[in-house]
């Protein structure tokens, strides 16, 4: 056995005989399901260590990918040093140890080799143990080696103490995006299950095509990330008619920054003819086969509103926007129906892994074709960045009163702008730096309905382009 990575499963202790006692332990530790939590290759478990993963949200680390990514870089550090530094405890490790691990992991060349960003974020990890281990009294002295550097923020130059060990990352890979046309391609062959020429593929095995489309839809329309998208409630999925407002909860969101999106009317009425027709066949189905089994650990929900809920035997309202992923998981009706909005076959929730697994399959099934497009759930929200930066420019030059083909003077593309259209893009994702997010929500704050038009003439486009898809 080897130093691996696990996670905290109530569910599975509830299936073993006499779990009551390990499942009450968690409750009186405070440990949340999915807590995740490093083994030794001898099966040990490392007290401290462990502490510092599940203390983490005190030191800034909170949303649930973060923690689980934190985890992961210092576990396979661990693993290093187990498999290739003669057994030494992290503990114990020094600034020879972290170089040994760069030269294996950013150097060594081959598909093995990880990018510089990684890199960083895999030394950042290390860094924040270092200064948790520190305050802990733990470590005496730090063992890595740090050096002062000036580096460039959006308030201009800044002396900053960093690890010896980061590298500088040349970002000289391009921005991965998709055109429309080819996004349609891609998601009619590779999800829907169509020949690349229109019209059904009589070989086609795969089933919830229409689903997996519509997960798509959403992201390419709306900009969220994989795992904003695939934690949606049932109650988060707007009313039809009018502007088709997301909320994206900050307990779900990265640096837990809750923001509105907007998808088309026509996109929310499809939301809505799935609600109605596929998940609900699923719900019936499963609700028939006694799958929705009670369990200690749901949270059964009393009532649901558009913007909070209300738990069964209480009365406080629990708004969306502070639920997390976890607990979002255990939110059930009545019924035992879950809350969750996307169901697998067996009633489950559907979570990011299945999702990347279903890009996985629709670009093999691409390929198999001979169409070069690979898209991942990140591409789509690259892609609707670059067409609503555009979309939104001109919505904005239409709003001054100006032809779109005229000049502008400094201050008009100052406004505009700010000198770096990326940074608007940047907003558009909600996560820009502060400096730059306190210019566009500006520009965006006062002007709503410059985002709404863009919407509106992106459908419009969208529309048109497959309609002359499916008539060719």
């Amino acid at each position: 056995m080897i130093t691996d990575l696990c996670a905290t499963s109530r569910d599975r202790l509830e299936s073993c005989p006499g779990a009551a006692g390990p499942v009450a332990v968690l409750d009186r530790v405070g440990v949340r399901d999915g807590q995740p939590f490093i083994l030794g290759g001898d099966g040990s478990y490392d007290l401290q260590l462990n502490r510092f993963l599940r203390e983490l949200p005190s030191w800034g680390v909170r949303a649930e990918n973060s923690v689980l990514g934190y985890a992961r870089d210092v576990m396979l550090f661990v693993r290093f040093l187990e498999t290739s530094r003669y057994g030494k405890p992290i503990w114990a490790c020094d600034g020879d140890d972290l170089r040994a691990y760069k030269r294996v992991r950013l150097w060594c060349g081959g598909p093995g080799a990880v990018s510089v960003g990684t890199w960083n974020r895999s030394v950042a990890a290390l860094d924040k143990w270092v200064a948790w281990s520190l305050d802990a009294g733990l470590l005496q002295r730090a063992p890595f080696r740090y050096v002062d550097k000036t580096v460039m923020t959006p308030a201009g130059p800044r002396r900053v103490h960093v690890n010896a060990e980061m590298e500088t990352d040349p970002q000289d890979e391009p921005l991965r995006f998709v055109s429309f046309e080819d996004y349609l391609l891609w998601r009619n062959v590779g999800l829907r299950g169509e020949l690349p020429e229109g019209g059904a593929d009589p070989a086609w095995r795969g089933r919830h095509g229409e689903r997996n489309a519509l997960f798509a839809d959403g992201l390419v329309h709306s900009g969220m990330r994989l795992g904003e998208g695939a934690c949606l409630l049932v109650p988060e999925v707007p009313p039809p008619g009018g502007p088709g407002e997301f909320r994206v909860a900050g307990a779900v969101a990265k640096r837990r920054k809750g923001r509105r999106v907007f998808l088309p009317p026509r996109k929310v009425r499809q939301f809505h003819h799935f609600l109605a027709v596929e998940r609900d066949a699923i719900v019936a189905r499963c609700s028939a086969e006694g799958r929705f089994t009670p369990a200690a650990t749901d949270r059964t929900v009393l009532r649901t509103g558009r913007y909070a809920l209300v738990l069964d035997g209480g009365t406080r309202n629990w708004p969306y926007g502070r639920i997390g992923p976890a607990e979002r998981r255990r939110l059930v009706r009545r019924t035992g129906e879950p809350l969750w909005l996307w169901l697998a076959d067996d009633g489950r929730p559907l979570e990011s892994a299945a999702w990347q697994a279903v890009f996985r399959r629709a670009n093999a099934r691409c390929a198999s074709f001979g169409i070069e497009i690979e898209v991942h759930p990140h591409t789509l929200r690259h892609t609707y960045a670059v067409y609503m930066l555009g979309l939104l420019l001109r919505q904005t030059v239409r709003a001054l009163g100006r032809p779109l083909d005229g000049p502008l003077s400094h201050a008009e593309l100052r406004r505009l702008l700010i000198g770096n259209p990326m940074r608007t893009l940047q907003l558009l994702l909600g996560h820009a730096r502060e400096a730059t997010v306190y210019v566009y929500l500006d520009v965006l704050d006062e002007a709503q309905e410059i985002v709404l038009a863009a919407l509106a003439e992106w459908d419009a486009q969208s529309v048109a382009l497959e309609r002359a898809g499916e008539a060719s």
